[in-house]
């Protein structure tokens, strides 16, 4: 029987690592991933922050060096001109982003799958090295990218299904279609990515294939799906507050510095801001994401388990894992 049952009311529960071994609030699985920062700041801190760094260099310099001028846009242009010119400007827009969102997908995949052997110690009450980390979870880095890939391609599909029909009929009538078809297309991507959400933990830590561990995302998030978003809404709300405040901060001192980046800035349409705006927004990139990394990967895997406490009794595995006297294993 585990401790505390009896007449004095429901049990403690156990909490051997960062959270309770129970059903968990949203404020719990928000101080649990916060919690597994602190305690193993230099695993987690020393994954994020490498990263992070090196996702900046690169980024910054494919962006300085590799890719196109954006095209030019002028603001006197209307009609069918406006039009194209705006067409332009967003497929250039989209060239520009393209490398920055595959380094990141990337740097968020390696992140993840060794946070997440990180995490799922931290809720045992053990510490991991790095090195354990990487080790345990290189093994699984090929399928989490393809899990990766596949959820991105269905992303873009839809959302091309949505607004492609428009785009290919250009016009007035064509920009009306494309709108029309955009918010169904974001409804049902919304709708399949928080149903998907827990794919990554599944597949790390059940070890499971990618096919299997779409199921078991769909299989524990149905029926919780509305509790799912707000959760992970409020997450990202966080992540954008941190960000703004880190971000604008340096984004104002990087134009006063570049006394160039401030002059094109303030007179440009499209400024060619210079190095120093360049390296102290690079600054403010990497402490954000060597931050939010590991704080997505936390909430991630505890939402992970938390629905597995729910719908599977995950709680008195986890404690007879973490040795907590009271709970022995099951006799035969």
């Amino acid at each position: 029987m585990p401790p505390g049952a009896g007449w004095g009311g429901p049990p403690m529960a156990a909490k051997p690592g960062v959270i309770p071994l129970r059903p968990l609030g949203v404020g719990e699985i928000l101080d649990g991933a916060v919690s597994t920062m602190r305690r193993h700041w230099r695993t987690v801190l020393g994954v994020s922050l490498t990263v992070s760094v090196i996702t900046e260099i690169v980024v910054l310099l494919v962006q300085r060096y590799l890719l196109p001028e954006p095209a030019s846009i002028d603001p006197d242009a209307v009609g069918a001109e406006a039009l194209r010119q705006a067409g332009d400007s967003m497929r250039s827009q989209l060239i520009s982003d393209a490398p920055a969102t595959l380094l990141a997908m990337i740097a968020t995949l390696f992140t993840t799958s060794v946070l997440t052997v990180v995490i799922s110690r931290s809720v045992l009450g053990r510490g991991v090295t790095l090195s354990e980390a990487f080790s345990e979870a290189r093994p699984r880095l090929l399928p989490l990218l393809g899990l990766t890939l596949l959820l991105s391609l269905m992303s873009a599909a839809i959302m091309a299904a949505g607004l492609l029909p428009g785009m290919l009929l250009g016009g007035a009538a064509g920009l009306a279609l494309t709108l029309a078809g955009f918010l169904p297309a974001l409804v049902v991507t919304l709708w399949l990515m928080v149903r998907f959400t827990l794919a990554a933990p599944a597949l790390m830590l059940e070890r499971q294939p990618i096919l299997t561990a779409l199921r078991r995302s769909a299989k524990l998030v149905k029926g919780s799906w509305w509790r799912t978003f707000g959760i992970l809404a409020l997450t990202y709300l966080l992540v954008i507050v941190l960000t703004l405040i880190i971000a604008v901060p340096l984004g104002i001192i990087a134009l006063s510095v570049d006394s160039e980046g401030l002059s094109e800035f303030l007179n440009s349409s499209q400024p060619d801001l210079g190095w120093p705006f360049l390296i102290i927004t690079g600054v403010g990139e990497v402490i954000i994401s060597t931050l939010t990394y590991p704080f997505t990967a936390g909430v991630m895997a505890l939402l992970y388990i938390d629905q597995r406490i729910r719908r599977e009794a995950l709680d008195l595995e986890l404690a007879r894992a973490a040795g907590v006297p009271g709970y022995d294993a099951p006799r035969s």
